[in-house]
């Protein structure tokens, strides 16, 4: 508008005016706001003034505490490494395992409000974190049996660290961190990292070789490799929640978060993750670093490092923070820098000594000396000091025992659960009896204990070869409470829960058990019946204790069960040797330990009390013929019936051909067709029509020249080395594949006509398993059967129909004695296993006396009362042993009589030793009572026809297992295996008077309460 113009619109001027100086004002206003919010920024970068005061606001609602009994509010963290190495992400799975087991939870931590928002919105859990932790083993008394710690060597306080450690550290990881001027800044973020980190990794999405340097300050790294999955930064909102919870941890203790800093500094030198080591395992700070990768003292080093720097001291100096400072560059990837070969660690660290010198943290004189020496990482394999595995039996029990109650895979990740267990174990009296054990292996100290003598040590008896076990358990009101459990194994091997032990004539105590409640189950059956029910029931003729017990309870005034059981232990057998015995698939003789025993007639309670084994046997007899009568029906049922008859003896050929083919399958399998022909030839007598026939079933297929040379191999040094071509040539017509079945090969051989069949199916299928040869022979193990089918074999058939029932009679006997602690999943089919050939274990033999001592009521055995987990932690969780209501498992009556049996077998029987109770130091007596047993498990090889030709004593035991007083019970067994058992003769009398020899050790537990 021009200005003539304007004189006549004066207003429209300034309105134009208006508007242009409001826009001016406004861009004014906007560039203000805008330096403000610049300001306050670039004030809370430096700062963190505003960070501070809300994150400390929110750090004092974050708390934990432990209240009584389960908790509502518990937050588990994921799967960090350091979460899963210290039990803390399995405390769910732990939890499930023990309340199965008859744990439950008396205290958990409650989490705050807070805490559990905070842990619902992703975050790690913000608390003060432990940087060492491991389990902790305690006797029933308080005092540690095993401290295990992780990491070994820490730093307890930041002013521990030298002071050359940590400028190094910051230097290298966040110069800044210790900034004096800043007293509220976030450790949690570098700013200026952080922007670089983040224009780095924009340009990757052009360049992909850009460089991705990382973004993380120490606080972040701590929460990357103690809480991330796999200790890693997957995703980008897994490093928003490293930094987020990194910053909520460092203001837990209010806004001045120095100290904090200080921790992190602490806290990362302690757990920062140094790769794995054979021997070691997992390796984590510096301190467990320097040790394994330099063989560095942890004290040594720091008190160098610490020291005014010297001529006399640079060059210890030199190598020693050198070694340090690649142990902080080593941790970016420290699988790779610390693998064998790999020169890059010792570059890295020349470069950054150089680094730190120019910028002043180090001096030039500890620059040059650093880069004059070399850098040697320790490469071999950790040595550990050996240990007395005598003085650990105990620990290692428990921690077996833990590891199978946890879940948990191995001795190792046990030993890093952040776990406080209360064994029941009494430490005191386990090493004084571990002591007595290792003392008795000297001649002058088992003469000491009284062990030479009858059917003890003969005066030429070497003792060191005899290796004792005591398991001992007191008996509480709810609980077995193992007390004592230690052997003088100088193994890991435990012979208490680790051997199957032909332990001898305790065996007779479970038969004796299972008799008595077959009378008890014929008195439930029978008893309420009159006279005239009585006769009218006809038992099979082979069920001796039905007839037995019908007759008994025809004649009896009094019925009731008490009086029943009293006579059936006065039920007469015969001793006599003489007598062969059909059972365990063949023909068995059995022999008295006394041969004064031959010829008498005995009760059953007389056996028992004298250990009499033709008695027991013959009792096993009876108990099977009952339950074969039982489980399958009367005698005619299966041996009388054609359908039944054909399906015992078609299960038997499938069960018996099974085997057969899982021998030969071993014996020919990996071997090359030639070799396993001649392992088949070397047990064939070398005549024509034998080899003949080998040779054709083998390689039915092959020509007339392989079958001559193999014959005149085969045949060489032999009356018919010297046979014509046309002889050769007639044996290869007339023995072929097609003139004979496989079972009529088999009889020329003189070769099982599975075994024929095998080798030539491998010779065919060389890669087969056991499993498709199994499937593969199903019709040739029919064949090779056939002839048990035939009408003129009845008599083998019914041998053969015999036994399989009588395999499932012992199937029933042995659930019977699984119900009462049998700690395997099946007896030997033999009416030896009466006298111990099926074996057994002392620590189950001990829980079985302890049943009986217990009026037949089964109580869980405990062997530890409490277990703390994460303590001081918001994951604390207190489990403590439940009082269960007792089970149950034995008529009080047979326990009864049992109890009566065994106090008459050290009254007058073979634990006589101990008539007059178990006599301490002090004077005073408690009563014993218990089972004595010696067992002989030989190694015996038989030729054709039954006939011995080698016998080899395996293992000589001799075991008492005992009550003592109205608590304590237990075993005690000497054991010594091959070569040695050969040379000793000892009975139980020798665990009879190994235990008496233990008073003094035992007085503390057993008198002293």
């Amino acid at each position: 508008m021009n200005q003539p113009l304007a004189r006549f619109y004066p207003r429209a001027a300034t309105l134009r005016s208006l508007r242009q100086w409001r826009w001016w004002l406004f861009a004014v206003f906007f560039l203000l706001v805008c330096a403000i919010a610049v300001r306050m920024v670039q004030t809370e970068i430096q700062t963190s003034e505003r960070q501070a005061r809300y994150l400390s606001e929110l750090g004092r609602d974050i708390a934990f505490t432990v209240g009584n009994g389960r908790s509502d509010s518990i937050r588990y963290p994921a799967a960090g490494p350091y979460d899963l190495r210290f039990g803390y992400a399995s405390l769910p799975s732990f939890q499930k395992r023990l309340t199965a087991r008859g744990f439950v939870v008396t205290a958990q931590a409650r989490n705050s409000a807070a805490m559990v928002s905070l842990a619902d919105k992703g975050l790690f859990l913000p608390y003060e974190e432990k940087d060492r932790a491991g389990l902790l083993l305690l006797d029933v008394h308080g005092t540690p049996l095993l401290s295990a710690t992780y990491p070994d060597l820490i730093y307890d306080n930041y002013e521990a660290i030298p002071p050359v450690i940590i400028d190094a550290l910051l230097f290298i990881e966040d110069r800044d961190l210790l900034d004096m001027n800043n007293p509220s800044r976030n450790p949690a973020i570098d700013w200026g990292r952080l922007s670089r980190a983040m224009v780095d990794q924009g340009m990757r999405v052009f360049d992909k070789h850009q460089p991705q340097p990382g973004g993380s300050t120490l606080a972040t790294q701590i929460e990357k490799f103690r809480h991330s999955p796999n200790g890693r930064t997957a995703t980008p909102s897994e490093k928003v929640r490293q930094v987020a919870s990194a910053s909520v941890r460092a203001y837990l203790k209010g806004p001045q978060t120095l100290p904090a800093r200080k921790q992190i500094i602490l806290r990362y030198l302690n757990a920062v993750p140094l790769a794995a080591k054979p021997g070691i395992g997992e390796i984590s700070g510096i301190g467990d670093g320097m040790a394994a990768w330099y063989g560095r003292d942890f004290e040594e080093f720091n008190r160098i490092l610490r020291a005014p720097t010297s001529a006399e001291t640079l060059d210890a100096q030199a190598l020693t923070f050198k070694q340090a400072l690649s142990l902080m560059i080593a941790q970016r990837a420290p699988t790779r820098f610390l693998h064998p070969g790999n020169t890059e660690l010792d570059h890295l660290t020349d470069s950054y000594l150089r680094l730190l010198a120019a910028n002043g943290v180090i001096s030039t004189s500890l620059r040059d000396a650093a880069l004059a020496v070399p850098l040697v990482l320790n490469r071999t394999v950790a040595a550990h000091p050996s240990v007395s595995f005598v003085t650990r039996k105990g620990v290692t029990a428990l921690r077996a025992n833990l590891l199978a109650t946890l879940g948990v895979a191995n001795v190792y990740d046990l030993d890093r659960l952040d776990l406080t267990v209360k064994a029941t174990l009494d430490n005191t009296v386990q090493q004084a009896v571990s002591d007595h054990l290792a003392s008795v292996a000297t001649r002058d100290g088992a003469r000491k204990a009284g062990l030479y003598g009858f059917h003890m040590l003969r005066p030429q008896d070497d003792p060191s070869k005899i290796a004792y076990s005591l398991t001992l358990f007191e008996r509480r009101a709810d609980a077995n409470l193992m007390r004592v459990q230690t052997d003088s194994v100088d193994q890991p091997f435990d012979i208490n829960h680790g051997a199957r032990l032909n332990l001898g004539s305790t065996a007779k105590l479970r038969t004796i058990i299972t008799y008595l409640q077959i009378v008890a189950a014929l008195h439930e059956r029978y008893g309420s019946m009159s006279v005239a029910e009585l006769r009218s029931v006809n038992p099979d003729r082979q069920d001796g204790l039905t007839r037995w017990a019908l007759d008994y309870l025809e004649k009896a005034p009094d019925r009731s069960l008490r009086t029943m059981l009293d006579a059936a232990i006065e039920r007469k057998y015969s001793a006599n040797p003489g007598e062969t015995f059909y059972t365990g698939g063949g023909a068995q003789a059995f022999n008295n330990f006394e041969s004064s025993d031959n010829a008498r007639i005995l009760t059953v309670h007389r056996a028992f009390q004298h250990s009499v084994n033709l008695v027991f046997v013959r009792m096993m007899r009876d108990i099977v013929r009952y339950e074969m009568i039982r489980v399958v029906g009367p005698t005619s049922q299966w041996l009388d019936d054609p359908a039944t008859r054909h399906a015992y003896l078609t299960r038997f050929a499938d069960q018996e051909s099974r085997v057969y083919m899982n021998r030969f399958y071993k014996r020919y399998q990996g071997k090359t067709a030639d070799d396993a022909l001649a392992l088949l030839l070397r047990h064939v007598r070398k005549s024509p029509p034998k080899v003949a026939t080998v040779l054709r079933s083998v390689a039915p297929d092959a020509p007339q020249a392989w079958f001559d040379m193999h014959m005149r191999a085969a045949l060489k040094g032999t009356k018919d080395e010297s046979l014509t071509d046309e002889d050769l040539a007639k044996l290869y017509g007339k023995y072929g594949i097609d003139k004979f079945n496989l079972n009529d090969r088999g009889y020329i051989a003189s070769v099982h006509p599975l075994e024929l069949w095998t080798v030539n199916y491998l010779r065919d299928h060389p890669l087969a398993t056991v499993n498709d040869l199994q499937q593969a022979s199903r019709e040739a193990r029919a064949t090779a059967y056939s002839w048990l089918f035939k009408t003129r074999y009845h008599a083998t058939q019914d041998r053969r129909i015999k036994r399989m029932v009588e395999l499932q009679a012992f199937a029933e006997i042995g659930k019977s004695w699984r119900e009462l602690g049998y700690p395997f999943a099946s007896l030997t089919p033999s009416y030896a296993a009466a006298i111990g050939a099926s074996g057994d274990r002392p620590a189950a033999l001990a829980q079985l006396i302890g049943t009986v001592a217990n009026e037949g009521r089964a109580l869980p055995t405990v062997s530890f009362d409490s277990l703390v987990f994460a303590k001081n932690t918001p994951y604390e969780t207190h489990f403590a042993h439940a009082p269960a209501p007792t089970r149950p498992v034995l008529a009080p009556e047979i326990a009864d009589v049992v109890h009566q049996l065994l106090r008459d077998v050290v009254q007058g029987g073979t634990a006589r030793r101990f008539a007059g109770g178990m006599t301490f130091p002090d004077g005073r007596t408690l009563d014993v009572y218990g089972k004595t047993g010696t067992g002989d498990q030989r190694f015996n090889v038989f030729a054709r026809g039954a006939r011995l030709i080698e016998s080899r004593k395996v293992s000589r035991t001799a075991t008492f297992v005992f009550v003592i007083g109205d608590r304590f019970y237990g075993t005690l067994t000497a054991y010594v295996p091959e070569p040695y058992a050969a040379r000793y003769d000892f009975t139980s009398a020798l665990s009879v008077q190994m235990l008496k020899s233990l008073a003094p050790a035992l007085q503390p537990l057993l008198a002293g309460r």
